[in-house]
């Protein structure tokens, strides 16, 4: 009779923590939602690390090299250093005259 009595309370036991063990606070089910969530942050600092590797590498190029800042000014700029004759190619095409 003991014995049944001991049996019966460890089986509430192990029901009552299994409980909130998978439906209880921070139970496992929000655990491993965190673990990926967790995942998902890594990889995107990831990628972001990358990014401002290569923007930080730019910054010093464009501090320290004249070649960097000159290939941007030309680009983005449309300048032209002295001395230099720019020349614009127009590839041939209908005039205004025969597009409408």
């Amino acid at each position: 009779m003991m014995f049944r009595w001991l049996l019966i309370t460890l089986l509430v036991l192990f029901v009552a923590l299994q409980y909130r063990l998978w439906f209880g606070e921070a139970n496992l089910r929000q655990v491993w939602s965190l673990e990926q969530e967790i995942e998902q942050q890594r990889e995107e600092n990831q990628t972001l690390s990358l990014r401002n590797k290569q923007l930080e590498a730019e910054v010093r190029d464009l501090k320290t090299g004249l070649s960097a800042l000159e290939e941007r000014a030309r680009s983005e700029l449309g300048m032209i250093q002295e001395g230099e004759t720019f020349f614009q190619l127009v590839e041939p095409g209908r005039s205004k005259s025969q597009s409408e």
